[in-house]
């Protein structure tokens, strides 16, 4: 292998890669699904309560509730146009504040408050905007509440759902990147025949395998580095997050390079993909469904470097954390080169007996 010649066929491939729609794929897909999953799933799962207010008198309960986080505020001039928007759904709940209501409450009086509750919203909605309303009037009325309540929290706190998708919007920055990129790319330079014009050149095998890993993992690095920025999920020690990530992606390029030696044209490359991206995909839902047997997990080759990303850049860990796994992928990617090389002196045999 010649670092000159593979250095002039990495820069080739990134150079035509934007010609690719496998390529321009990889690079949409990230930001494609971030806006899916943690915007929609993200305000499906977890979504704020939404409370109206009409507030005729300029109450103390309009400024309380404007500063407490997890509520989405909407202000109104009228009545009607707040029982209207509670009728669509497009509000939890509304809140009528009449003139004089703060001065009513703490001169002891019973003044009516119209509360109104929408049929189709969350039953947790409705619970916060009720405990919510109520304890805002008790501080009004400077009284305590009838019976003290001490919450005592059991395991760990769960994460919300759009932090337990991160872990699958990175698998497939690196599937896409790392292995669709080079398998691909590999493939089209079999059926188009550059591939064997290169070999009767100077160039080796060994030169053209070693541009499309270095493609793989580049491309692989900087799509998974720049997913987690979109889901505010790099984490504090981003230069150990990205030494991860550059792990992640060499063993996610050398699975794509596997493929991409073994599969004859891009009907096998694309079966291939199709057929063990279950097999690929499995760990990252060991994420989403944490109750899960977690060694399960341990038995799919992509576990060993989501693991490090979840705990180094998610969890905020330190690299010392995740050594082993790091070890295993390093490991795993160091294994599948003879498998490379062997099926790689087929296909060149092959070549040259044609």
């Amino acid at each position: 292998m010649t670092p000159r010649l593979t250095f002039k066929i990495l820069r080739k491939d990134l150079v035509l890669g934007p010609r690719s729609s496998i390529f321009l794929w990889a690079i949409i897909l990230p930001f494609a699904l971030t806006l899916v999953l943690q915007v929609a799933f993200g305000s499906l799962f977890n979504p704020e309560p939404r409370l109206g207010i009409v507030d005729e008198g300029n109450s103390q309960i309009t400024v309380q509730v404007e500063g407490t986080e997890g509520i989405n505020l909407t202000l109104l001039d009228s009545v009607e146009e707040l029982k209207t928007q509670v009728e669509r759904n497009d509000l939890d709940a509304g809140l009528v504040l009449p003139a004089g209501f703060d001065q009513s409450v703490r001169n002891g009086e019973r003044p009516e408050l119209q509360f109104y509750i929408g049929g189709e919203s969350y039953a947790s909605s409705r619970i916060i905007l009720t405990v919510t309303a109520i304890d805002l009037v008790r501080e009004l009325e400077n009284s305590d509440a009838p019976v003290t309540v001490d919450v005592v929290s059991f395991g760990t706190p769960g994460l919300p759902i759009s932090v337990r998708l991160v872990p699958v919007i990175v698998f497939y920055a690196l599937v896409m990147a790392g292995i669709f990129v080079p398998g691909s790319n590999l493939v089209e330079e079999k059926e188009h025949g550059t591939l064997m014009a290169l070999l009767v050149s100077p160039v080796k095998i060994g030169d053209v395998l070693a541009a499309k890993w270095a493609q793989g993992t580049l491309l692989a690095s900087v799509m998974a580095i720049a997913t987690l920025m979109l889901n505010d999920a790099l984490g504090p020690n981003w230069l150990q997050v990205i030494v991860v990530v550059v792990v992640a992606a060499g063993l996610s390029s050398m699975i794509g390079l596997l493929m991409g030696t073994f599969a004859k044209d891009s009907t096998i490359m694309f079966g291939l993909v199709k057929g063990l991206g279950i097999f690929l995909f499995a760990p990252t839902l060991f994420y989403i469904f944490p109750e899960w047997p977690q060694w399960i997990a341990k038995l799919f080759p992509l576990y060993w470097i989501l693991e490090p990303i979840w705990v180094v850049s998610i969890m905020g860990g330190s690299i010392s954390e995740v050594w082993l796994e790091l070890g295993v992928a390093v490991g795993i990617t160091v294994a599948l080169i003879p498998a490379v090389a062997f099926v790689a002196r087929k296909v060149q045999s092959q070549m040259a007996a044609q």
